[in-house]
């Protein structure tokens, strides 16, 4: 009973320091300067939804450190829902012990043994969306615990949320973490629906824009969407993303076989043009040689992990052609000439579109060829695929 009276005095003094009305964004919480570059790694709702414990996760984490993506960047293992039991006696949530026999500080410790973080999963609301124990009312219960597993990221969803403002709802979780003095990294999951890319900055380290991902090139799925969908929600937010706090379109489906090649490698690269977390969400261990080529291209990467920060804008459209660009640190920008039509078509960028003038040489470089092109004048023009990219990098 003391530590749930504990809990409900610092959930009244977070309370206090929230806005009380919807249109008021929080008070800035101290930055905590995690993720400066957007986060990458690993997440297991795409693959296995609720199908996760322990034995998955482990032979994850030792995928990951062993097939070259942790070496390529990827660091982050979070289990998504359901990894859940009950809350204990005194309201500390406990992990499904069928699943989870270990714990989670053991897992959490596994994890770091193999030179990885160790990411979790909450819901702002009283059950997640798989039916288990949320968060609310017992944010800071639940932040201490997170802390003492050695957890460093925590997505945090909106499902049964009723009628929560949610800037305050994720504002509390947030200073609950921080007041741990650990470093976790908080994922705001609220599905775009109170425009968080407005209070996100001051709240959090990333928030989603949109519904779910859903493994196909396009179309809508109940509240799910494929990536074109969630490409254009995401194309009038760039203002908003920088470093240590993204513009989050969901994680990416590459590999999970709903699309061709051509356009998981268009998936991966728009992602990595809106400096967008590359939080992986296939099978890591059973991936085949295309998988892992796109999700381990280092110059495709290199493009999303850019110092700089800034997300792509949509430069150009005519139909179904279309040209994003991005600046890059030291002056480059980095293209993506993308084809959404049914048959491949010749797509031109010119410099002036990169805020370059009209009648400069630059040197060129096709990042999926890994081949320089040599130096262009004024422009570059290639044909593109249908459903597909070429992704360039221009240099003066």
């Amino acid at each position: 009973m003391k530590a749930v009276v504990s809990t409900l005095a610092a959930l009244a003094l977070g309370l206090a320091a929230v806005p009380a009305r919807a249109d008021e964004p929080p008070p800035p919480l101290a930055d905590n300067g995690l993720v400066r570059t957007p986060p990458m790694g690993w997440n297991s709702w795409n693959k296995f939804a609720c199908n996760v414990d322990e034995a998955l996760i482990r032979k994850t984490a030792d995928a990951i450190a062993a097939s070259g993506m942790k070496d390529a960047g990827y660091e982050y293992v979070v289990i998504d829902d359901c990894w859940q039991g009950e809350r204990d006696a005194q309201g500390y949530i406990q992990p499904d012990a069928k699943r989870f026999p270990s714990g989670m500080k053991a897992l959490g410790d596994y994890i770091h043994s193999r030179g990885l973080k160790f990411g979790i999963y909450s819901d702002a609301g009283l059950k997640t969306c798989g039916g288990r124990p949320g968060s609310w009312g017992h944010e800071y219960q639940d932040a201490r615990q997170y802390a003492a597993w050695g957890v460093d990221y925590l997505k945090y969803d909106w499902c049964m949320a009723g009628g929560q403002h949610a800037p305050s709802s994720y504002y509390i979780m947030s200073r609950a973490l921080q007041e741990t003095g650990r470093d976790i990294v908080l994922s705001i999951c609220e599905w775009g629906g109170s425009k968080p890319w407005l209070w996100g900055p001051q709240v959090g380290n990333l928030w989603r824009t949109t519904g779910d991902i859903y493994d196909a090139w396009e179309g809508v799925k109940g509240y799910s969407m494929g990536v074109m969908n969630i490409l254009d929600r995401n194309a009038d937010l760039h203002p908003y993303a920088r470093p240590g706090h993204w513009n989050d379109p969901d994680m990416l489906e590459v590999g999970n076989g709903g699309m061709t090649t051509e356009e998981y490698r268009a998936h991966f690269s728009l992602w990595a043009m809106l400096a967008a977390p590359l939080i992986a969400g296939n099978d890591v261990s059973a991936m085949d040689a295309d998988t892992k080529a796109i999700l381990t291209n280092r110059e495709v990467i290199a493009i999303d992990q850019d110092p700089l920060g800034v997300q792509a804008r949509r430069v150009s459209k005519q139909g179904d052609l279309e040209v994003w660009a991005r600046p890059l640190q030291g002056g480059g920008r980095a293209v993506v000439l993308l084809n959404r039509g049914k048959a491949s078509a010749p797509i031109r960028v010119d410099w002036a579109q990169l805020d370059y003038p009209a009648g400069l040489k630059a040197k060129v470089r096709d990042l999926w060829a890994a081949k320089d092109l040599g130096t262009m004048k004024g422009g570059y023009q290639a044909s593109v695929a249908s459903h597909g990219v070429v992704m360039l990098t221009v240099q003066p």
